[in-house]
């Protein structure tokens, strides 16, 4: 898979998603919104008092003179170490054992307690942040030291046992951390997938309403322009047929607009009611607005018609829609048949004309392959369906036949 940026605004939600999925305590969410000195300047306080309690209650066996600078130094010199050990976990260790092994030398005029726990926050800190070879080399000295410091094998046992649970606590939350972020990242990526696929879902959304209304407004400009040329000359000599072709253009404005609206109501976020998208029951009328005033077009239904899915439907029409269209502006023709042949496992959408032909014309502009063309490809097979476009079969006009197979038919899956 693919790596995918993070952007700011993704990392961030997908963050609060992560960290709302974990429920975190209110104190724990604190205390991590804190600055790292912060919590490590507190840490080394309450180890440095915890080593320092016996300097208060005990007093030196081998004398009675009060504690010196040379037995609290190694208390120091362990604890004071802790504050840098995010940056430096390894010298820590390095530090805290050193300064356990300084004070063992006094051990005969030490306190009983050993210093133990600057030792085990050091070993934590190497666990959880330190890469393999410095987790090997800290056990291996660490373990290595004990030998030679302690001076029993029950208290050297003890030990072990104690640092093998701090070393095994470090790992816990090392590994924990890692998978928090492979989460975390793993949320970015998948938040950032959505917003990919829902833009393409939007820009697959927008190519299809400008098919929409390319095929709305290439139909009825083409049908008013044919008319509006024809009108003139029907004024004078055929005042009946000019009325019929400015009640076509008034009719062709009239389904353009409403269609537009329609279709830019789509565009808007309101929820309200909106008009029913095109069907085949409106092939008729769509049949008989091209041929008023135009070349005269027929409709021809074959078979038994079957049930289509919604989508099919509006591509139907759309295809006729486009058909049509190239006809009113390129096919110098007076007649044309749209049929539609229901067939057992498809319909067939045939749009012949009686245009100039290849023969009489060099090249008939729609085998350019325009955007209609283009638009009518793209809906047959959006639907599953195949469109093919050439001369028709008499060598004579141009035909479009579009194939869409019915649901359930091989092949289709719905």
């Amino acid at each position: 898979m693919p790596v995918i940026p993070r952007t700011r605004e993704t990392a961030g939600r997908a963050r609060r998603r992560y960290s709302g999925a974990m429920s975190l305590s209110p104190l724990v969410a604190r205390v991590r919104a804190l600055p790292a000195l912060v919590p490590d300047v507190a840490l080394t306080v309450l180890v440095l008092a915890a080593q320092s309690v016996p300097f208060l209650y005990e007093t030196r066996r081998l004398s009675d003179e009060p504690w010196s600078v040379a037995h609290y130094l190694p208390v120091l010199a362990s604890a004071l170490p802790l504050v840098v050990r995010r940056r430096h976990p390894f010298a820590v260790l390095v530090l805290s054992l050193l300064a356990l092994g300084a004070y063992s030398l006094n051990d005969p005029d030490n306190p009983s307690q050993p210093i133990w726990y600057s030792l085990l926050v050091a070993t934590y800190t190497v666990a959880g942040r330190s890469p393999r070879r410095l987790r090997i080399a800290a056990a291996v000295i660490t373990l290595g030291g004990s030998l030679l410091a302690v001076g029993s094998v029950p208290t050297f046992v003890r030990g072990t046992v104690t640092w093998a649970a701090a070393y095994a606590l470090g790992r816990a939350v090392a590994v924990h951390r890692a998978y928090a972020a492979a989460l975390e990242e793993r949320a970015v990526q998948l938040e950032r997938e959505r917003e990919i696929e829902a833009e393409r879902a939007a820009e697959r959304e927008r190519a299809r309403i400008a098919r929409d209304m390319h095929d709305i407004l290439a139909h009825a400009v083409s049908i008013m322009v044919v008319q509006a040329e024809a009108g003139p000359l029907a004024v004078r000599a055929d005042p009946a047929r000019a009325e019929a072709a400015f009640e076509a253009i008034g009719a062709a404005g009239r389904e353009a607009m409403a269609q537009l609206r329609r279709m830019l109501g789509l565009l808007k976020e309101s929820g309200g009611p909106r008009d029913p998208q095109p069907t085949l029951d409106r092939i008729p009328e769509l049949v008989g607005r091209a041929g008023d005033g135009g070349p005269r077009v027929s409709l021809t239904v074959t078979g038994t018609p079957a049930g289509l899915p919604a989508d099919a439907e509006v591509a139907t029409y759309r295809i006729v829609q486009e058909s049509l269209t190239n006809i009113v502006k390129h096919a110098d023709a007076t007649t044309a048949e749209v049929r539609l042949d229901w067939k057992d496992d498809a319909l067939v959408i045939t749009v012949t004309d009686d245009g100039s032909g290849p023969a009489r014309r060099p090249r008939d502009p729609r085998l350019s392959g325009g955007d209609g063309l283009i638009g009518i490809r793209e809906r047959a097979a959006a639907c599953g369906g195949t469109a093919s476009f050439g001369p028709a079969p008499d060598a004579r006009g141009f035909q479009v036949s579009v194939r869409l197979p019915l649901p359930g038919s091989a092949g289709v899956e719905r």
